[in-house]
């Protein structure tokens, strides 16, 4: 049997290991000979243990309280057995057996070694926990250990005895990775099982998303500039709203990096995914016109109760908007947190009645309609052009003049003004108000039924 000064030797590179100090494995080392004891003597055995820093030998002593009648051998022993030794030991003393390791049994020994090696996964699950519980959202790297029914085992490098793994619902369904490939992704929760702490890692969260932007812009690092929103669908496409606390810094233009090298950065990590980056702002309208780009918006109309935003697009934008099978929007959606109905201006005019209504409710009753071309009015192609020789080409640039300013018009006449007037008046009825035909009819209708009157009189 190894003697104690090279069991101690044992358990010093054991501990150097496991990055444990003199301290902690010294206290680890007669706990597990308390462990030993108490395989001999018994569960509740007291003892003092010292170790020898320099030799590594042990000075092991069990103490024993001196009673007439023994109930706890563990701890106790009849003054006939201890006066064997002394006799002048009397009722309430306390008896010090010393005891060699050498008396430890096979089944010591193996107590011994089983207690110390509880208390160090214990120790390393304590370290695991307390050196993660607060990391969550932060980047980590490893390497792919195995593939284990869809989830992959990560080693990871700052702790590589930590339980890692990264589920199936929590990966791209873009990327394959073997075994011993380096792998980075972001720290989503730490999951306690009947084996201690389990990491549970993501690279489909828009958490990785954030933490990677945190690594590649020192603006993010610095808490310069923020992330404020982000939404994502992963190996799609990927939005988030940034904030910069100094004005002179520009938000994108951080992420984006010169020549768009930060962004590229990310988006080489997440597989080709789109990232839009767009500025956030508090105003709801404003935040929904920046986070339905790529495509331009022409009217936004919000209903704060409900938390709609109502955006209008011209055709040419329509789709774009929309994006492919309504990621876009869908994102655009997530991102400012309230649902957007989105129509073309085309839609928008043939529902006009029934949308201005809806919009008249929400805006103090005042309703505006949202721009689009002249050409899809019905308008002769000669007024259209004339229109277009002094640079007019949508309806809001139109929507203020009166009859006089298309009289002025070259090309256009009477009856064109008339027309014009006319349809600026059914596109922007305000409720409550009488349009202009219905308003010169009630006049013609009270003056005839005043000259009845008259007659009547006469």
């Amino acid at each position: 049997m190894a003697n104690a000064a090279q069991i101690v030797a044992a358990f010093r590179d054991v501990a150097a290991t496991k990055s444990l100090s003199d301290e902690e494995m010294t206290d680890l080392v007669k706990d597990g000979m308390l462990a030993g004891l108490a395989r001999i003597y018994g569960a509740t055995v007291q003892a003092e243990i010292d170790i020898d820093e320099d030799t590594g030998d042990f000075d092991i002593v069990v103490l024993r309280r001196v009673v007439d009648e023994v109930e706890d051998p563990a701890t106790e022993i009849v003054i006939d057995e201890a006066r064997w030794d002394d006799d002048t030991y009397e009722v309430g003393d306390v008896m010090e057996v010393p005891v060699a390791f050498t008396d430890f049994g096979r089944n010591a020994v193996m107590a011994v070694k089983q207690r110390i090696v509880q208390r160090v996964r214990e120790n390393e699950r304590d370290r695991i926990r307390d050196e993660f519980a607060d990391q969550i959202g932060h980047l980590l790297s490893g390497e792919l250990q195995q593939i284990e029914r869809g989830k992959l085992v990560v080693m990871l490098n700052r702790a590589r005895d930590a339980d890692a793994i990264i589920p199936w619902k929590d990966q791209n369904p873009r990327e394959r990775f073997r075994q011993g490939d380096p792998i980075r992704a972001v720290l989503k929760k730490v999951e306690e099982t009947p084996k201690g702490p389990r990491l549970i890692l993501s690279r489909a969260d828009p958490l990785f998303v954030s933490a990677l932007f945190h690594l590649e812009v020192p603006e993010i690092h610095q808490d310069i500039v923020e992330i404020r929103e982000i939404s994502r669908e992963v190996g799609g496409r990927t939005k988030i709203a940034v904030y910069s606390r100094d004005e002179s810094i520009d938000p994108v233009g951080a992420c984006v990096g010169l020549k768009g090298s930060r962004v590229q950065a990310v988006v080489n990590e997440l597989g080709g995914e789109r990232i839009d980056i767009v500025p956030w702002h508090p105003d709801p309208e404003v935040f929904a016109r920046r986070a339905l780009a790529p495509a331009r918006v022409s009217k936004v109309f919000t209903d704060s109760e409900r938390q709609v935003v109502t955006a209008i697009v011209d055709e040419d934008q329509l789709s774009l908007a929309i994006g492919r099978n309504g990621q876009n929007v869908r994102l655009a959606s997530q991102l400012i947190g309230w649902q957007i109905d989105l129509y073309g201006s085309r839609e928008w005019v043939e529902r006009g009645e029934e949308l201005a209504a809806l919009v008249e409710g929400r805006a103090d009753d005042q309703y505006e309609t949202s721009d689009f071309p002249l050409s899809e009015l019905d308008l002769r192609p000669a007024v259209l052009a004339a229109l277009s020789e002094v640079g007019y080409d949508t309806f809001l640039q139109i929507i203020d003049l009166e009859r006089r300013d298309f009289l002025g018009i070259k090309g256009l006449g009477e009856e064109d003004a008339e027309r014009l007037l006319q349809l600026i008046d059914e596109l922007t009825v305000v409720e409550g108000e009488v349009p202009e035909a219905e308003s010169a009819a009630a006049s013609d209708s009270e003056e005839d039924d005043a000259e009845d009157d008259g007659d009547s009189e006469e």
